[in-house]
């Protein structure tokens, strides 16, 4: 019989919750303590989950013997020191989207966890959905041949209550942008992912309705790497905020999704076969995310087979290095190249 890898999670915010309900779901992992700076928090996180061990201090819970990794789920800026902290303590690391907001600090991560002989995957659950994995494979089969036109549409609602709820939200030092870094982090992934990267960007980043430092509106004309041309279009600010869209067309044919489902799918061969897609998800009882529980499986079968989990640092790297990218140009009002 297989071990189970035993997890810790750091933080005990919004987030956590999914990496707990998948870490209980999976017969491959157990959950054996948790940390948050809030005593009660910890607490009551502990007892929701069955936990044995919770502490504030994140570094007592890397002191225990028997953990295996840990789930980092706390504010994007303080990602670098805790992944650093526990690649030194010997822990794989999972850790919760972005990977961090300063391209320097995830060069020391990812550079750290390999001096180290540790893991280090990060969480873009929308990839796992069975959406995405299908749109992936038929791009990746050229069964809409050159991409010509790569298109996301990240458009969200966030009251100024949401920003205001916690003094991190909406900062460059922990936050470490708006719009595009916190909520439109996921959907640069998937275009990134789809598309095979991005060459040059022109961007306009502003706060027009929010009271934050950061933006709440984003507009990026983009240059793949392959030559197709590219809009992100991300907010927090538009009501009723919309599903996360992506629009992908080829000289062959054109594929259009969201969270619902394929919207648009028809090829030069095939001709119109939206209906014909299948792309229902799988539902496991008591848990919400999906994406996240293959994350967390994925995880701990990369620790058993010794491989690379799902997205490791460099590739979780790339979706905020664009970001960066995008408030370079808007900031300098110049075209940027990567």
């Amino acid at each position: 019989m297989v071990r189970k890898i035993r997890f810790g999670i750091i933080g005990c915010g919004v987030i956590s919750p999914l990496h707990a309900e998948a870490i209980k779901a999976s017969p491959y992992t157990e959950l054996v303590a948790v940390s948050d700076l809030r005593l009660d928090a910890a607490r009551k996180f502990a007892e929701e989950f069955d936990v044995p061990t919770y502490v504030t201090d994140y570094k007592e819970l890397l002191a225990i013997d028997e953990l295996d990794v840990v789930s980092i789920c706390t504010p994007s800026g303080t990602h670098g020191q805790i992944v650093i902290d526990a690649a030194h303590a010997k822990k794989h690391v999972l850790c919760e989207k972005p990977l961090e907001i300063k391209a320097n600090r995830m060069t020391q991560m990812i550079q750290t966890c390999k001096e180290q002989g540790v893991k280090l995957g990060c969480v873009f659950q929308r990839r796992a959905t069975t959406i995405v994995q299908t749109v992936k494979q038929a791009i990746t089969n050229g069964e809409i041949g050159k991409l010509v036109l790569c298109d996301a549409y990240l458009k969200y609602y966030r009251d100024q209550a949401y920003y205001d709820s916690a003094g991190w939200r909406g900062t460059w030092e922990m936050d470490g942008g708006g719009a595009l870094m916190n909520q439109g982090v996921h959907g640069i992934d998937l275009f990134l992912w789809l598309t095979g990267g991005v060459s040059k960007v022109f961007a306009r980043t502003a706060a027009l309705t929010r009271n934050i430092e950061v933006e709440d509106t984003a507009v990026s004309v983009l240059e793949c790497k392959n030559g197709a041309f590219g809009v992100i279009e991300g907010t927090t600010s538009v009501y009723p905020e919309r599903n996360t869209r992506i629009e992908i067309y080829g000289d062959k044919g054109t594929i259009i999704f969201d969270d619902t489902g394929i919207l648009e799918w028809v090829t030069m061969e095939k001709g119109d076969i939206t209906k014909e897609i299948d792309v229902k998800q799988e539902k496991i009882e008591g848990v919400k995310s999906i994406g996240h529980f293959h994350f967390i499986e994925d995880m701990a079968h990369a620790i058993l087979e010794d491989r690379e989990p799902m997205v490791t640092g460099e590739e979780a790297r790339k979706a905020v290095d664009l970001i960066l990218s995008i408030y370079d140009s808007s900031k300098n009002k110049k075209e940027v190249y990567l």
